[in-house]
């Protein structure tokens, strides 16, 4: 059953107390490569682990968008109005980034062994459903004070507050009939692990969340389903033991099919968090596709056949400067087309991005060309003018194919260098026939730099009167030919190696 909500992805990461500016680059990274929430574990009895809370605050702190949660927090040693009340202050905080994932608290023993109650499996669960209702008045301002009796959490006037910044989601870890049923009768969410609940056991235990949740007067759609997951992008094809692919079919599968919305991946592991990333973007298109009712394919399964069908954007038929830098009769060429391969869509992907981001490029170029037509006719400054095309993408990116990776890994700028680092390299390696071909566009990269700062100086020289604005105008017209002839390359060269070969 595809409960219609938005998609979530996000990671699980340990938060090893032996390296902890890691787990916070790794938190980063999370947000840096489009993903939307980080989550730690919470066992405040494990010397071993940082403080879950202290931690989530620290990474709220240096990130800007990512959303935090507990997966989950330890009831019994987090008193629920204290707890509540740590929430909303980091949620207010955040504006709004905060969640929180819940439980019982299962290692009774190690509770105990630290001061905290010592309860059976039946009394944590009751306990748990009295603190809900604490936690929630809390949040509620108005009302007087909270008063709520019960054979754990007696409450007798408490003041209530911080209100959170927006309507904080309690996510509940559960497993047993009691634990599911109380999910679906309270909770905003439920959340267990792939290790403890495979998916062959997904459909029982959200029926009885169901059930509860109509006997509660509640829709089965009120309660998230989330799902912690683990896997590795290789092996023999079984639970997301494959490549990006088969990741995206299942867990497409699993969303339309057992109405899962969230996918946390417990790894720690930079370059998985990269892929699944990746995979998050495939399997939003994949279910967004399927909820608008076209027909979609499985993508590990090859669906695209007699040819390619990305196509490469041509050359500008006409030249506008009478300079030629780049001999383009001196090109090398890469593998011929194969007629007989076929593509899946997941793989054309690649291709196609290489294009979108192009074209941006050329919305940009035309950017340039307006800029110069407004200083021209006295309706823009030159310091202004300079001072927006060094701001461009085209500018900052130093004529790497780092602009590409921007698109397709959703890195900030300041990780393009890296990326293009890894991906000409994996070209190389992938496929010998390519090196003549990587080779010639990094030469051109250095050369459409050189183009670049000759626009620069073409506008300086307007300012100190020692140029026109015809110069201008004839160092932006070099540009358009060098840059559009050079996109043009990099596609046609370029789109289908990166559909057959993939990118790191």
């Amino acid at each position: 059953m595809d409960y219609g909500h938005e998609l979530v992805f996000g990671t699980f990461l340990t938060p090893a107390v032996d390296t902890p500016d890691r787990v916070i680059a790794l938190a980063q990274l999370t947000e840096q490569v489009g993903l939307d929430l980080v989550s730690f574990q919470d066992h405040p009895y494990q010397p071993r682990l940082m403080d879950a809370w202290t931690l989530l605050s620290v990474v709220a702190a240096q990130t800007s968008r990512v959303k935090v949660t507990t997966n989950v927090a330890n009831l019994p040693l987090r008193h629920p109005v204290v707890l509540a009340r740590s929430v909303a202050t980091l949620d207010l905080i955040t504006g709004g980034r905060v969640e929180l994932g819940l439980g019982a608290g299962g290692f009774l023993d190690a509770v105990a062994a630290n001061a905290g109650p010592r309860l059976t499996t039946g009394q944590s669960i009751s306990a748990l459903e009295e603190a809900i209702a604490i936690m929630r008045e809390v949040w509620t301002p108005g009302g007087g004070g909270i008063r709520l009796a019960g054979k754990h959490y007696t409450v007798s006037g408490a003041k209530r507050g911080p209100a959170p910044a927006h309507d904080v989601s309690i996510w509940l870890g559960a497993y047993k009939p009691r634990m599911l049923a109380l999910t679906g009768r309270l909770a905003d969410g439920w959340l267990p692990s792939s290790g403890y609940a495979g998916p062959d056991e997904l459909a029982a235990m959200n029926k009885i969340i169901d059930e509860a949740a109509v006997e509660a007067g509640r829709e089965p759609a009120a309660v998230r389903r989330l799902y912690n997951i683990s896997g590795v992008f290789s092996g023999g094809g079984g639970f997301l033991q494959g490549p990006e692919e088969l990741w995206i079919d299942q867990l497409t599968e699993l969303t339309l099919e057992e109405g899962i919305s969230t996918y946390i991946l417990a790894s720690d592991n930079p370059d998985d968090i990269r892929r699944f990333a990746e995979v998050a973007a495939g399997v939003r298109e994949a279910v967004a596709l399927a909820r608008s009712g076209a027909v979609v394919a499985p993508r590990s399964a090859a669906v695209v056949a007699g040819g390619f069908s990305v196509v490469p954007t041509p050359p500008p038929a006409v030249r506008r400067s009478a300079v030629q830098l780049l001999d383009e009769s001196a090109r090398p060429t890469g593998p011929a087309l194969d007629p007989s391969r076929t593509y899946t869509p997941y793989q054309l992907q690649s291709g196609q991005h290489l294009i979108d981001v192009h074209d941006h490029l050329r919305a940009e170029l035309d950017q340039v060309r307006d800029l110069v037509e407004q200083v021209a006719a006295g309706m823009l400054g030159v310091g202004a003018a300079r001072s927006h095309i060094n701001t461009m993408t085209m500018r900052q990116n130093n004529w790497t194919l780092g602009t590409y990776c921007e698109s397709y890994c959703r890195l900030v700028t300041t990780h393009h260098s890296l990326e293009d680092a890894s991906l000409f390299p994996h070209l190389r390696r992938a496929d010998s026939a390519l090196v003549p071909v990587v080779d010639r566009l990094q030469e051109e990269h250095k050369v459409i730099h050189d183009v670049l700062e000759g626009v620069d100086k073409a506008l300086v020289a307007l300012v100190d009167g020692s140029g026109d604005i015809n110069g201008l105008r004839a160092a932006v017209d070099l540009l358009d030919d060098t840059l559009l002839s050079h996109l043009s390359y990099e596609e046609r060269e370029l789109v289908e190696p990166l559909a057959r070969l993939g990118v790191l």
